[in-house]
Formats: structure tokens, C-alpha cells, sequence
């Protein structure tokens, strides 16, 4: 469901109508004029229960909007969780009861410009392993500024993670459609997102040499983003497609800051895409997660902001093949998600990762 009053009242009143009892998923575009303290205050006197996150943009069918709240009820959720300090780990994972005999999906909204994040995600999958599907995204502000970004029953912040497991059905596919420039490269030394070295050498000054040559374009002292947002990182998986790491800005030091975390020793590829691998991708995935979907009831779409920023005009035709995928098989499912930083998903083997630049989508039963 999509809202576009900003009026308190009006919005609490049309969740509630449509949470029938039930927990909500609540997404905002940014630009969306509401208190979102005001109205977690408001939700709250009507008993309402809710995790959301704050966007760059949110999709409603074949629609991206700066404004607006985009709602899905949330079906059979077992728990609601708010988690502290992600930056600083300083958190535990609370236990949840799983009937083996049930199906588990696991929804999460991260604060997509906080550190650590991946080791957020190692410690869901630490504590309930295979016994649930993960799906969630970042959330957080075009600008880069990091400021509160998530929210639940308790309250609006950054540095945070919220997180719901539900008895529920669910089918991912992943897809993101970059392909190997050059490559395999070490980063030989890394902290949390700052890529320091590659292959013992300065980042920026290896990465300038493939791309600079390849683009034939010439990085200047402010059209870094403008050029990389076409050249992300790849790192290396056996038989699956690299996890993608999107290199945002480049500082005094020549080291390379990345929306994600790097380890030191990984392997990297330079990536490249064009207009149509990225929509082929876009449509794959909505097929992956299509072939053992029984009777999905929603479809939430998570895909990447720079994706937007690198197709331009042209993401209306990622959109579309992306929900007339789904239409052509299911005429009646919801479609809505959210542009991020940052994706999250289990796949392939389960193992659960953040992703950038990547589409991932969801299908719920």
C-alpha cells in the first residue's frame, strides 16, 4: 500500500486499516514531510506493531518515488528486534524458537552508511543459520550524511539495525548484471570500507590505470563518483556471481572508500556494466525468484540507488522488467520496495551477504 498524506492521524489510520492486527514493514522515501518521531509516537497509542527505514526512493509498482510510505503487512511474525551500535558490535542477537516443520523468512533494514555491517549479518547468520531466508536492504540518505535512518516501536536511529523473523514462505533471486574488466586483484590491506592497498600498491592509482583506460576518461580532482559509479569491485566467489562493492569516494591518501565492508587478502575484480546487462540482470532475477514461488501474495523489490544514478532515464526499464516478470505469472501480486544502499540476502547455499548495486527480489507467500 502506498500513502501520500503526511497528515499523523491520516497515515495511522491507514495503517491500521490495513495492518488487520498485524505487524507492518514501513518504508519512507526521504523526502516524505513527516516527524517520523511523531509518528512512531502516534503508531504506538494505537498498539501498532512496526519496523521501517528511511529511503532515497521507494518503489510502488512500476513506480520510484522521493515521497511517499510504502506498507506491507507483515504475515505470522514471530519477533520484532532493534539492534544498538552495529559500528561498535556491541549487540546480541536474541534467540528465536524455530518449528522445524515451518517455513522462516527473516526481513532487515540496516543503517547502510554505518560500519560493520557485515559482521552484523554473520551474527544473524551465526544465531539461526539456514533455518530462515534473510532479505532487507540499507537504509540512509543520498546525501551520505549518516543520520537516523531505521526505526521500530522504540524509537528513530542510526548506527542501528531492525529485524523480524516471520513464519512465512519466501523465494530470493540475485542478479546485478556487472561483468570482469580486469582482474583478480589483492587487497592486501583493507579497514572496515577503506580499501588502503592493492596488491601492496596504492588503491587509487591501480584502479585509475585499468579504468582511465578503459572509459577513456580521465579522473579529475571532482568527477571521481561520476566515473567509478560505472567501474565497481567485484569480489571473487567460487561458482556464483562476485558480490559487488561500490566505490564512493576517493580520499587525500589515494585509499578508496566503498559503500561495504572488505577484509584484507580478498579478491577483487574491476567491473563494468552497460544499459543492457544491468536490465537483463534485473529480469533474471525477478525469474529466479519466480521458479519455486507456489502462490506469492507480495513481491518486495530491493535494488541499489546507484543503479538509478547509472541508468538515469533509463531505470524505468530495469523497473519495468522487474514487475512485468512477476505480472505475466502472477497478475494480482502487490509489488513495492525500496531504492537502498546497500542489499541483503541469503542465496545459493544460504549464506547471507550485503550486496551493492545489485537487484534482489522477493517473493512472499
Amino acid at each position: 500500500m502506498l500513502i501520500t498524506t503526511v497528515r499523523i492521524i491520516e497515515i495511522v489510520n491507514l495503517i491500521s486499516q490495513h495492518a488487520k492486527d498485524e505487524a507492518v514493514l514501513i518504508s519512507i522515501g526521504e523526502h516524505t514531510e513527516v516527524d517520523i518521531n511523531e509518528l512512531i509516537i502516534a503508531l504506538n497509542s494505537v498498539n501498532l506493531k512496526f519496523i521501517g527505514g528511511l529511503f532515497p526512493k521507494v518503489v510502488h509498482e512500476n513506480s520510484i518515488l522521493e515521497k511517499g510510505i510504502v506498507i506491507n503487512r507483515l504475515h505470522n511474525v514471530e519477533n520484532l528486534f532493534l539492534v544498538h551500535n552495529v559500528s561498535k558490535k556491541e549487540y546480541r542477537i536474541p534467540q528465536v524458537n524455530f518449528d522445524k516443520n515451518e517455513p522462516y523468512s527473516l526481513f532487515t533494514y540496516v543503517d547502510g552508511l554505518t560500519s560493520n555491517i557485515s559482521y552484523y549479518l554473520s551474527e544473524l547468520y551465526e544465531t539461526y543459520g539456514m533455518r530462515t531466508n534473510y532479505f532487507g536492504g540499507g537504509a540512509g540518505s543520498l546525501t551520505l550524511e549518516q543520520k537516523p535512518c531505521v526505526f521500530s516501536n522504540e524509537g528513530f536511529y542510526q548506527d542501528a539495525a531492525v529485524f523480524c523473523v516471520m513464519r512465512m514462505q519466501s523465494q530470493i533471486g540475485v542478479r546485478h548484471g556487472w561483468n570482469k574488466v580486469a582482474g583478480p586483484f589483492i587487497v592486501t590491506k583493507a579497514e572496515g570500507n577503506i580499501i588502503k592497498e592493492i596488491n601492496w600498491e596504492n588503491p587509487f592509482k591501480v584502479y585509475k590505470e585499468v579504468v582511465e583506460l578503459h572509459a577513456n576518461k580521465q579522473f579529475t580532482n571532482n568527477n571521481f563518483f561520476d566515473i567509478a559509479k560505472g567501474y565497481p569491485f567485484g569480489i571473487v566467489k567460487d561458482n556464483a556471481e562476485c558480490i559487488v562493492r561500490d566505490p564512493l569516494m576517493v580520499n587525500d591518501l589515494g585509499e578508496i572508500i566503498c559503500v561495504g565492508e572488505l577484509e584484507d587478502n580478498t579478491l577483487v575484480d574491476i567491473l563494468n556494466g552497460n544499459e543492457n546487462s544491468l536490465i537483463q540482470a534485473s529480469k533474471l532475477a525477478a525469474e529466479e525468484s519466480l521458479e519455486q514461488a507456489i502462490s506469492p501474495t507480495k513481491a518486495i523489490i530491493i535494488d541499489c540507488i546507484s543503479r538509478v544514478l547509472f541508468l538515469e532515464d533509463n531505470f524505468d526499464q530495469e523497473l519495468n522488467a522487474i514487475t512485468q516478470t512477476i505480472k505475466e505469472k502472477h497478475p494480482n501480486i502487490s509489488i513495492s520496495g525500496a531504492l537502498t544502499l546497500g542489499e541483503i540476502s541469503s542465496y545459493g547455499e544460504g549464506f547471507l551477504d550485503f550486496y551493492n548495486k545489485t537487484v534482489v527480489v522477493g517473493l512472499f507467500e
